[in-house]
């Protein structure tokens, strides 16, 4: 009898042996998720070009141009980001201003397919001189042209873009109250387009897109600092209280090659702005005579400064983001 006993508690025993183990198993930690990505970002970068041209017309005097920027970002959901920055570049203007310095922000809106931009943007010219040959401004410019010492202004703008498979289609409006600090408003409109071919397409390591431009410049008139006080051999004047300037045109076409951050842009950019005009709107200290009049630019004197040009930029862009 007692070997029967034993013989069924060994049986019990090693019947329950795999139970008692499972139970004695290590569980398995909780799988933790991951921390949801910060709402913050910061996009920064800079470049090097051979022209610095603003809507057709030459910041830095048809010369080589430096640029930096830093933007930081802050994503409220993914379709929607609030944003300001800083940026800087070298420039040549009339006042011989020190260089650009601009501050802006807005917000960046995404329905669907089209992205919004809304914002306002500062353009700061520190360091000018004042050109008039005046007891208040006596320095003066050989060929007659005149400039303030100021010519910063601010301007709020409103870009739209739609994108299609590979291609972006924009429309841009900017309006400034007193454009360049001329006491004359201006008014900016402009519609883009954009390829950017494929990674099938790619040039080896290298993505590839063409892109062109064509705006308008609406401009007011003057305030009487940027008046005349003789009148044009072809009619018209003086105008002592100040300049209509001429409403103008502007295009550009050109074609980017990119490889991870940097961008290498060539373009070709015109305006349709005559040199006489030209000159008139931004009182060019390289400008000679010859023979280049019109009722708002009486001394003769062109400038190639809305000319047509080429436009060599190097550019890198990162972000934060992209850096982790």
């Amino acid at each position: 009898m007692k070997k029967v006993v034993w013989s069924l508690l060994a049986v019990l025993a090693l019947g329950s042996a795999p139970a008692f183990a499972a139970d004695m198993a290590v569980k398995a930690a909780p799988v933790v998720a991951p921390p949801p990505p910060s709402p913050w970002d910061i996009a920064f970068g800079a470049a090097l070009m051979n022209d610095y041209v603003f809507r057709g017309v030459t910041q830095s005097g048809h010369k080589p141009s430096v640029a930096a920027y830093f933007e930081p970002r802050y994503n409220i959901t993914k379709d929607l980001q609030l944003y300001v920055g800083v940026s800087g570049e070298s420039i040549k203007f009339a006042n011989n201003a020190a260089a650009e310095i601009d501050f802006y922000g807005g917000v960046r809106p995404t329905i669907g397919p089209f992205a919004f931009d809304i914002g306002a943007w500062y353009y700061y010219y520190p360091g000018g001189t004042c050109y008039a040959g005046t007891a208040d401004c006596p320095a003066t410019i050989i060929n007659g042209n005149v400039a303030k010492a100021d010519a910063s202004f601010l301007e709020v703008y409103g870009k739209v873009t739609y994108t299609w498979t590979d291609w972006a289609f924009g429309l841009n409006e900017y309006y400034s109250p007193n454009f360049l600090n001329t006491g004359a408003w201006g008014n900016y409109l402009s519609a883009t387009a954009k390829y950017t071919a494929p990674e099938k397409m790619g040039l080896g390591p290298l993505g590839w897109y063409v892109s062109g431009e064509f705006g308008r410049q609406w401009l007011g008139t003057s305030d009487n600092f940027y008046g005349t006080t003789i009148a044009s051999p072809l009619g018209g004047g003086p105008f002592p209280n100040g300049i209509d300037y001429t409403d103008y045109n502007t295009w550009n076409v050109g074609v980017g090659f990119t490889y991870k951050v940097f961008t290498l842009d060539l373009r070709y950019s015109d305006t349709n702005l005559s040199k006489a005009d030209c000159n008139a709107f931004t009182s060019d200290p390289t400008a000679g005579f010859n023979n280049n009049f019109s009722p708002i630019n009486p001394t003769g004197v062109g400038s190639n400064w809305c000319g047509a040009t080429f436009i060599a930029k190097l550019s890198a862009d990162l972000t934060s983001a992209s850096l982790k």
